[in-house]
């Protein structure tokens, strides 16, 4: 595995040699996934319109290597602690919509959402015994859905 993350930080800071752009991938090791920490003037171009440049060099490194690493680990890259932040953020708006959810007893509807996102929801509503998640729609339009756990009569 730690060859496999230092062959894709190779190839991702070739990506970043070739287009001018003043970023550095740098490989850290973790037990269970390969961590990407990218650097450099340019970091905000990757953050732009929610990080979804990020993500897509994030998928492609994934469908590149992701093999090679193994079952259940994968390639995160991270700008600045961008993707801690995030996590943090979607664990808030979970906290939000369980409130909504409770107060109103109606559905709360997330906007559409990527699936690394909605899991981080999933799990942080996983401990509610009242509350139940689940992802509904479909491709780009798939979005998550909070409701109190219907009770058998």
């Amino acid at each position: 595995m730690i060859e496999t993350c230092h062959i894709a930080s190779e190839l991702l800071n070739s990506v970043f040699e070739q287009t001018g752009f003043d970023l550095k991938a740098a490989p850290q090791e973790s037990s269970t996934d390969c961590f990407l920490d990218i650097s450099g003037s340019d970091t905000a171009f990757l953050l732009n319109q929610g990080g979804e440049l990020l993500d897509a060099l994030q998928h492609l490194l994934n469908q590149a290597y992701g093999r090679a690493l193994g079952k259940d680990h994968r390639i995160i890259c991270d700008v600045e602690g961008y993707r801690a932040g995030r996590e943090a953020e979607l664990r808030a708006m979970a906290l939000h919509a369980a409130q909504k959810v409770r107060s109103s007893a109606a559905p709360f509807f997330f906007g559409p959402m990527e699936p690394n996102e909605r899991r981080v929801i999933h799990l942080s509503l996983s401990t509610e015994t009242d509350l139940e998640t689940e992802s509904v729609g479909e491709g780009n339009a798939r979005r998550l859905k909070v409701s109190l756990k219907r009770t058998e009569a």
